[in-house]
């Protein structure tokens, strides 16, 4: 594979992107057995200043960011804090309320704990007081017994996987990501839970697709993707563009760079620029399958490695099922694959309802490297 021919192939299907008027601002980043072989950019940041994307340019990518909560409750089970198989209320007791009891970290990872839903009268004010949503999820009677069934925990899974954290270590997950994460890996500038007010002139503006408003507000009241939350916390433009949301820890979405999200799971795979973070045992273990089942809200079948999903997005997923990923609302994306060694992230502002984008340059990308050798 030469290099400077795949970052060629994927600079120019992000300009086509952009110059189409299908996306507004796009960054791509690919490692591969630690080296950073791909860092694209395309268009603009914020369309109303005309700044321009930059490699270092946060953006607010949802679900995305569930990639980095995971990674850094892997990474406290590496140095001993507590295990998969820790039940919450050993850190957590309040955990424990309406026979959560026995609930564990690994049920938190595979969305099996049983609340995936927040209350209904949930505003965006709620959502980043941390306290009080832990309070009320603690507080929530479960939908089935821990690790009996699954359902994606949209918010919940951020604020469970988070407080875990806190608890353990007494502080909070985004003080954690910087610390054992972010700085070691010199991305702390990059790669966010709640961003610093001094940053927040340097993150993308989000915009909404065409359309998404209308296909929101003519949604009806019943449908399953309200189960999760209340329309007024619907991740859209507006909502990601609240400064309040933006400096909160959320830690069910994260505001990241392609190139700090592509390196964060670079050193999962292996060492980047001396940094490994976790141990190859651990790897396998957090890629592995870890519950199978139909999702109780979508009703798809799902199967969960330890916080990831299984398998890539242009693909069904038992085509590649060495591959972990997170993608968000909007079209963000990223995975890592243990087979090729290849970690990909693609962050973009335009909220659209597919992954498009993402599939498009991960074919690319996974078709540049499907021949080359991994060198041992």
């Amino acid at each position: 594979m030469i290099v400077n021919d795949i970052q060629q192939r994927v600079q120019e299907a992000i300009d086509r992107l952009v110059e189409s008027g299908a996306e507004r601002g796009l960054q791509v980043a690919v490692y591969r057995q630690g080296e950073l072989i791909v860092d694209a950019v395309a268009g603009v940041a914020d369309p109303a200043t005309g700044r321009p994307v930059s490699p270092d340019t946060p953006f607010y990518c949802y679900s995305v960011g569930k990639g980095a909560t995971s990674t850094v409750a892997h990474v406290l089970v590496e140095r001993g804090l507590f295990g998969y198989d820790t039940r919450i209320v050993e850190l957590w007791p309040e955990f424990g309320a309406h026979g959560k009891e026995k609930a564990t970290v690994r049920h938190a990872l595979t969305h099996t704990v049983g609340v995936p839903g927040i209350p209904a009268d949930t505003t965006p004010e709620d959502l980043c007081d941390w306290d009080r949503m832990c309070a009320t999820i603690a507080d929530t009677e479960p939908w089935w017994e821990p690790g009996t069934k699954t359902a994606y925990h949209a918010y919940t899974f951020g604020y469970i996987v988070g407080e875990i954290v806190r608890r353990a270590t007494g502080k909070p997950i985004s003080l954690v990501l910087r610390e054992e994460v972010a700085e070691p890996l010199d991305i702390a500038d990059e790669l966010y839970f709640g961003v610093p007010e001094s940053e927040l002139g340097r993150l993308a503006r989000l915009e909404d697709a065409e359309g998404s408003a209308e296909m929101l507000a003519a949604m009806p009241d019943d449908s399953p993707l309200f189960k999760w939350g209340p329309r007024a916390t619907f991740p859209t433009a507006e909502f990601g563009n609240r400064a309040d949301v933006l400096m909160a820890d959320i830690p069910a979405g994260g505001k990241m760079s392609a190139r700090a999200m592509a390196r964060m799971y670079a050193a999962l795979l292996g060492e980047v620029d001396g940094v490994r973070l976790i141990s190859p045992e651990r790897l396998r273990e957090i890629t592995a399958p870890a519950f199978s089942g139909e999702d109780q809200v979508m009703g798809n079948p799902v199967t969960w490695a330890l916080g990831y999903a299984i398998g890539r997005i242009e693909t069904d997923p038992q085509e590649t099922p060495t591959a972990i990923s997170m993608g968000g609302v909007g079209g963000s994306y990223a995975y890592a694959d243990t087979t090729s060694g290849v970690a990909f992230a693609l962050t973009k502002n335009r909220l659209t309802s597919g992954f498009d984008t993402a599939e498009q340059v991960v074919g690319i990308v996974a078709g540049a490297v499907a021949d080359a050798p991994v060198s041992q």
